[in-house]
């Protein structure tokens, strides 16, 4: 089995440990990740404000530069969730309207590329859920976590606003392969809250309450499992100043969701990264 892989702009920076996780997870499932030539920047989130037309065509450079590649490889694996909107987006608004497909297209000229739409954008998530799912991770499990109770946090974007794999406001996804590590799931309704995002960058007394509301809501658990940088980086880097702002000890240890399959797969946790965690994740090394 083979993804082509777009890791964003995160993954090279202040999500590292999110890139090198899921590498050595999939390695260990013998599953190739090719990543996409030359990639680069979906956007993030600053593109839309500059222009509407560079929010598509940055997303859809990637999207041609990897129809260009290996055409038996039908699908985009992307870890990022913002990037995974972006790239989605792209994919999904130029297949619906011929103008700006044309006027992308346009965009893209210069370089020679041409958007065919021919690949599918898939979130990290959903390649595990669906291609791989419990079964398939079973016979790659070497060590039970039923140690554990974990915190499913799936953010907002690669739930919303489109409806792939999971129920946007209820979702569970991520459950059957918890449980199939022998973990058990931390009984919680704050799963596809939002934790503020680039909000804390501009009104961060209101990021850090949302944060703040998370971490609590996760009070009892033994750690929260992510598949978002950005929701990583917040719930993790602001724990000292919500804990401080709440009165309460709200410190709780965060970890991406390869982190934790690939300790249960048993891939050492120094080729999973763990040490770069911002909280303190010591409890599972």
């Amino acid at each position: 089995m083979k993804y082509l892989y777009y890791p964003g702009c995160s993954l090279e920076g202040t999500a590292l440990e999110y890139d090198r996780s899921t590498r050595a997870l999939f390695q260990a499932l013998g599953i190739e990740l090719i990543e996409i030539e030359g990639w680069t920047c979906c956007g993030a989130s600053a593109a839309e404000a500059e222009s509407d037309l560079l929010s598509y065509a940055l997303p859809a450079r990637n999207l041609a530069v990897a129809e260009s590649m290996d055409e038996s490889i039908k699908d985009i694996l992307v870890p990022c969730s913002a990037c995974y909107l972006n790239l989605r987006r792209a994919a999904e608004e130029t297949r619906k309207n011929p103008d700006l497909l044309k006027r992308v297209n346009q965009a893209l000229e210069p370089e020679g590329l041409k958007l065919q739409s021919a690949k599918r954008v898939r979130h990290l998530l959903d390649v595990l859920v669906s291609d791989i799912g419990a079964e398939g991770l079973a016979g790659y499990l070497q060590s039970s976590m039923d140690q554990y109770r974990v915190a499913l946090y799936y953010g907002c974007q690669c739930l919303r606003p489109y409806k792939v794999f999971d129920d946007p406001e209820d979702p569970t996804s991520m459950e059957p392969l918890i449980l199939a590590t022998g973990a058990s799931i931390h009984d919680w309704r704050m799963g596809a809250k939002c934790c503020g995002a680039s909000l804390m960058n501009i009104q961060p007394e209101i990021a850090q309450e949302m944060v703040a509301a998370i971490l609590s809501g996760a009070s009892g658990a033994d750690a929260i499992v992510t598949v978002c940088p950005m929701c990583q980086m917040n719930l993790e880097g602001y724990q000292n100043q919500v804990s401080r702002s709440a009165h309460q000890d709200l410190h709780r240890p965060i970890l991406y969701l390869p982190q934790f399959l690939g300790l249960a797969m048993g891939i050492d946790p120094r080729n999973l990264s763990i040490e770069m965690n911002l909280s303190s994740v010591s409890a599972f090394i």
